[in-house]
């Protein structure tokens, strides 16, 4: 149960942040947009996730950092208590990343990690203060961390162009490792969220069957049909139970959310 619940929480950050490679300037999103996932586990309001957009200083220019936060709530937080801080460090014309945060806490499971990028060289530094060791990796061109592909891929030039059963696949770095993640289009849909009908595009990710998911094809996405291509909402059928998280809150957006029907 306890690995059902980090897995939901994390899934509010992980695939809202993975679920959409040739980036461009970006278009689709600037510096304080904000979004708020509530995160349903079943029938219980079991936690929130947050993504806010900042800006910092790498290599003497500016840059976008990304703040992703996870919680839990309510009697959920009073049996399992999680609290997840990922954060992103990325360029704000390429969207390759400098630096990635990764500070953990669930259910006193821990991580204490720090990611920083060589782009010229195709490495990544980890550094482990858990651990307190320092490890290389050698990464691919283009490569993203968790929080940057997201933000990188709302900006992908194809993104309006698939057809259904056409397929994204990007190069992540996450848990000392590189994995290929396959994002396949579904349709266009119409979908009831609490700020009205929202014309939306239906993505399904690719993941690894077994332990937490009933299936590779167990996970939907829906993003806003827009120039923002906001997160709206996401499903997933676990081995026990399923989750749905949805947009709760948002601001700062680039572009007009664009919403067919008001509630």
């Amino acid at each position: 149960m306890k690995k059902i619940i980090v897995s939901l929480l994390l899934l509010g950050l992980l695939i809202f942040a993975a679920s959409f490679s040739v980036a461009k300037q970006d278009t689709a999103f600037t510096t304080g947009e904000f979004f708020k996932f509530r995160i349903h586990y079943g029938l219980v309001n079991a936690g929130y996730a947050t993504l806010e957009t900042k800006e910092a200083i790498r290599n003497n220019k500016k840059v976008h950092h990304v703040v992703g936060k996870g919680y839990t709530v309510g009697m959920t937080k009073f049996f399992f208590k999680v609290e997840d801080d990922y954060q992103s460090y990325f360029d704000k014309e390429t969207g390759q990343p400098y630096q990635f945060v990764r500070k953990i806490d669930e259910g006193g499971y821990t991580k204490d990690q720090e990611g920083f990028f060589n782009q010229t060289k195709n490495t990544v530094l980890v550094k482990d203060y858990k651990n307190k060791t320092e490890k290389t990796f050698a990464v691919t061109e283009n490569v993203q961390d968790i929080v940057s592909s997201f933000y990188y891929l709302r900006n992908h030039p194809k993104i309006d162009k698939l057809t259904p059963g056409e397929s994204i696949v990007i190069d992540m770095f996450f848990d000392d490792e590189i994995y290929k993640f396959k994002l396949k289009y579904l349709k266009r849909e119409d979908i009831s969220t609490k700020f009205g009908t929202v014309s939306s595009m239906v993505f399904r990710p690719y993941v690894q069957s077994g332990r937490v998911f009933k299936e590779e094809e167990s996970l939907t996405v829906w993003i806003s049909d827009d120039e923002n291509k906001v997160p709206l909402r996401i499903k997933a059928s676990l081995a026990v139970g399923s989750l749905k998280a949805d947009l709760d809150g948002f601001k700062g957006l680039k572009n007009s959310f664009k919403v067919k029907v008001k509630n």
